[in-house]
């Protein structure tokens, strides 16, 4: 169309303008009752909306075209943002009646992922928010280039990630269909998990974020705005129309961050400030429990990774209404740590739950209530209609019957109840106007009459009754024509095209009257019209049009009026949301039975303890855990016996009970937990260049980084994925650290039962285990925790369990029967890797200051894999290599390298060739165990090795 633009029609220049000023977005243009789309963006929706793809020709040329229905563009429209677009919405702004030439269109709307409005499009059991992200300059300066972000010694990516390392940011997000708006600050950690844990649809990153910098990984669109929107001056200014930027937010980065969100939000919506943005707020997100995407996804809070598909937030959220459900889910995404708050919230759930009729007749009121944030949003950009107005009414009716059924609550028992109950206005004004002037079941359209009652205008109910009067008269006119004329088969009626006319058949044209004129000629009839009727008619549609407009004035003086209290009704909706959640809490009590939770300064400490989810599938066993004998727990026991659940079940009951919910248990002492940690399985992240291992060993990074004295930390099965030996030297060293310099209450799942020997060497660690009854080949697993380490992990037991072939499960069971009668080779039977027990360094090293073994302290074991205490120097001098190489890491031979890759079982001895030196044979095969690379060899390729070299020890007992 560019290269004919002086040639196109009018309208199809009108539509080429809008897409240069949207150049962004995928503009929908009003033709009739159709968007329309044309050229590419009309192959792209019909690909996407699976619409047909037509053609408009003119004489410029033949350009694709597709279209949606408008009374059904929502659903198309989801498609589009779904598949990463923006939308534009280009809707006729003038009266076709009024139009000289070509109508007027303008963009009156720009849909993106996070400026959504329409409750077509909106979920509302969760906030939808857009977020937008700055950085400061820090004590590495601005780094925003990259080559002068240090303080004169880094450049390039250095100097980019030293201030970085170093920056403040800035982060607001706005929720445009509630009007809630948020803002903090922080360090790039602190910021990026708030971006996890809000979930923006829609980020906007201001012109020095780079991306990979923040690091967001939750699925945001990514959008560039214009940079002159952070600008500290001009966001000060943008901010300054909401709050008083200086006096509510704490720094530029902050201005920043709330005056580009607000600017955007602004464009999106047409321009006009957003009134119903009344409270720009500031948090802290050490206010809170902090947990990040990690523990979101472990603790399965709002998303499942199992097929049950059950959360915790799916389990608690029997909510009546949706501002209860986002309330929910946001006190779920930020537990309190101020004690004082929880108990509060505590003390009303108690309340709730001991009157049972109060909270039943709360909870059935609760029912009633609309979504107040987003009909008053909807109110405020002038956006709802005369439904919104009656739905907004009609949940203001209900609140006489909520403080009634509070008042039935004990005053002493529920200080937060009554404090909501005094905080609850009716609004009465604002319903009774809208119960005065909205008819009880008003049309959709506001524009089409049907809409104000009658006696709320005395101007509009003086158009309608000469409107009344004139169609009684037509109504009447029927009758007094058939006797006037004689002709019994007259008709009159009414077409939108000719109006009101008299119809008579073609027999009795004969009898028609002088004073009738002919005004349609139809096969059967003739159509007249008498200059009576013409004068009634005139009147009428005179009358109807102007009742019409005056009714639309009339409503949007009422919505209008609506408005201008949306900061009562926002604070009437915090309220509602408030009550909703905590009646919720009471009801799951109750039904359940949960109870409440008690803080102090004490060890954490759960009698009969449950997983709030899993106990909703399956029958559960009850479990206790007491962290008076020490700040960390080894946990050990056999695959699938629930070590990962129980260790979930316990964050679970922390979160829930800094939530103010009751907790399954039987008994619950808590103390106030800053922030949860999980180390709870991971995967590869082959695109982003890590391994399994690296993510594990870098969420351990967090974990050891960020973990303070008042922090929950979950660890499961740290050091897997690498040798043993460095597996359970990491594993140890992690432990002893957590110990000794964090002192976080602790839960350590493992495998890696020489770590359990840790709570004979350090007070603050003790052993729990579970059990499992095993007879023969079977083994039942009790889901019962008890004190001390476990006897087995039951691996081979669990194979056979998941259906592994009977020949390799008898083999696995050979080589561990024959580790276990310590053939020298075989080592612990729970040991993954056959290592010895001493690999770890159960005993103290010689060298050791402090009692901790080289393992711990070196990263590595001085001793050699039979556990016999040989140092390097004790290994002959062509197996050591190079000076200050690991011997671990040394090749195998030629004759024992494979051709893919993976493990290769080391060679039999050749007969011929005569007696063998057995220390030195020996020696052989430990050089060739140090060589195998354990991260990867498969399980079958470790049971041939494991095999062949049992057959050449073997071979060297049986000579003389």
């Amino acid at each position: 169309m560019l290269d004919v633009r002086e040639e196109l029609t009018p309208m199809m220049a009108q539509y080429t303008d809008l897409c240069e000023e949207h150049d962004d977005a995928l503009v929908l243009f009003q033709v009739g009752d159709f968007y329309e789309a044309f050229c590419q963006a009309a192959e792209t929706v019909a690909r996407i909306c699976e619409v047909t793809l037509t053609k408009r020709e003119d004489s410029t040329g033949r350009y694709p075209m597709a279209g949606v229905p408008i009374d059904n563009a929502a659903s198309y429209v989801e498609r589009l943002l779904d598949s990463g677009y923006r939308v534009a919405l280009a809707d006729q702004v003038q009266p076709a009646e009024e139009a000289s030439g070509l109508v007027d269109r303008a963009v009156t709307q720009l849909i993106t992922p996070g400026t959504l409005v329409d409750d077509e499009l909106l979920d509302g059991s969760t906030a939808n928010y857009l977020g937008a992200v700055v950085r400061g300059r820090g004590d590495g300066g601005d780094g925003g280039d990259g080559g002068d972000g240090g303080d004169g010694g880094d450049d390039g990516a250095n100097g980019t990630r030293r201030a970085t390392a170093t920056a403040t940011y800035g982060l607001a997000v706005v929720d445009v269909s509630t009007g809630e708006c948020l803002v903090t600050s922080g360090d790039r950690t602190t910021v990026v998990e708030e971006i996890e844990r809000l979930a923006p649809a829609e980020l906007l990153t201001a012109p020095e974020i780079d991306l990979d910098e923040t690091a967001v990984a939750s699925g945001a669109m990514h959008t560039s705005f214009d940079p002159g929107a952070f600008d500290l001056d001009a966001a000060r200014e943008q901010v300054s129309a909401y709050a008083r930027p200086d006096a509510v937010l704490a720094s530029d980065e902050e201005i920043r961050a709330a005056g580009a969100v607000l600017a955007y939000a602004e464009y999106t919506q047409g321009g006009d400030r957003l009134d119903y943005v009344s409270r720009v707020t500031r948090f802290d997100p050490r206010e809170y429990m902090r947990l990040d995407a990690t523990a979101l996804r472990s603790l399965e809070l709002f998303e499942s990774r199992s097929r049950s598909g059950r959360t915790l937030m799916g389990t608690l959220d029997e909510t009546a209404c949706a501002l209860g459900r986002r309330r929910l889910e946001a006190w779920l995404r930020r537990p309190t740590i101020d004690r004082d708050e929880a108990e509060a919230r505590l003390d009303a759930v108690e309340a709730l739950s001991t009157e049972g009729v109060a909270r039943e007749t709360l909870r059935e009121a609760l029912r009633e209530v609309y979504d107040l944030e987003r009909l008053v949003g909807r109110v405020s950009r002038g956006r709802a209609n005369a439904r919104d107005l009656r739905s907004l009414a009609t949940t203001l009716g209900v609140v006489p019957d909520v403080r009634e059924a509070l008042e039935t609550v004990p005053d002493h028992d529920a200080g937060r109840l009554a404090t909501l109950a005094d905080r609850l206005d009716d609004c009465a004004d604002v319903r009774s106007l809208v119960e005065r002037a909205i008819v009880p079941d008003p049309p959709q359209e506001i524009t089409e009459g049907g809409v104000v009652r009658e006696g709320f205008d005395d101007e509009l109910d003086e158009i309608r009754a000469v409107e009344r009067e004139g169609r009684a008269w037509v109504s009447d006119l029927e009758a007094r024509e058939r006797e006037r004329t004689g002709i019994d088969s007259l008709e009159v009626g009414y077409t939108q095209v000719h109006g009101y006319y008299i119809e008579v058949t073609n027999p009795n044209l004969d009898s028609v009257p002088d004073d009738y004129t002919r005004r349609q000629t139809l096969k059967n009839s003739e159509r007249f019209y008498t200059p009576e009727l013409k004068r009634r008619e005139d009147e009428i549609l005179s009358a109807s049009e102007r009742a019409d407009a005056l009714e639309y004035e009339v409503f949007c003086d009422v919505r209008d009026a609506v408005a201008a209290e949306t900061e009562r009704i926002q604070e009437l909706a915090d309220v509602l949301a408030d009550l909703d959640v905590l009646a919720t809490f009471a009801g799951v009590a109750v039904e359940h039975g949960y109870t409440r939770p008690t803080f102090g300064a004490d060890a954490l400490a759960i009698e009969g303890g449950r997983h709030p989810v899993v106990e909703r599938t399956t029958e559960f066993v009850p479990n206790d855990v007491d962290f008076s004998k020490g700040e960390i727990a080894l946990v050990t026991g056999p695959n699938m016996s629930g070590k990962s659940t129980y260790m979930r079940q316990i964050a679970l009951t922390s979160i829930m009970a800094q939530a103010g919910c009751f907790v399954p248990a039987s008994e619950t002492r808590l103390r106030i937990v800053d922030r949860v940690f999980t180390r709870v399985g991971a995967s590869d992240d082959i695109a982003g260049g890590q391994s399994t291992f690296m993510r594990e060993m870098a969420e351990l990074t967090e974990v050891l980084h960020g973990a303070t004295g008042e922090s929950l930390v979950l660890l499961d099965e740290v050091g897997r994925g690498t040798s043993t030996t460095d597996g359970l030297a990491i594993a140890r060293a992690t432990t002893e650290f957590l110990h000794d310099e964090v002192g976080a209450t602790t839960l350590f799942a493992t495998h890696y039962h020489e770590l359990t020997d840790l709570a004979d060497e350090y007070d603050g660690v003790f052993a729990l285990h579970f059990t499992a009854d095993r007879a023969g080949d079977d083994v039942t697993f009790l889901h019962r925790v008890a004190e001390g380490p476990s006897s087995s992990s039951y691996g081979v037991e669990v194979a056979r369990l998941a259906g592994v072939p009977e020949r390799v499960v008898e083999r696995a069971r050979n080589l561990v029967d024959a580790a276990e009668r310590g053939d020298g080779e075989g080592g612990r039977a729970d040991d993954t890797s056959g290592g010895d027990t001493n690999a770890a360094g159960r005993e103290p090293d010689a060298s050791s200051t402090d009692g901790r073994t080289a393992a711990a302290t070196n990263g590595h074991d001085p001793r050699d894999a039979a556990g016999t205490g040989a140092g390097p120097e004790d290994v002959p001098e062509t197996e050591q290599g190079d000076a200050g190489t690991d011997p671990a890491e040394k090749t195998l031979p030629a004759s024992a390298q494979p051709t893919d890759g993976r493990a290769k079982s080391a060679p039999l001895p050749d007969p011929s060739a005569g007696p063998r030196d057995d220390t030195n044979h020996a020696r052989e095969v430990l050089a060739d165990i140090r060589a195998v690379d354990v991260a990867r060899t498969t399980p079958m390729d470790a049971l041939a090795l494991l095999h062949d070299l049992q057959r050449r020890l073997d071979d060297t007992d049986r000579e003389p």
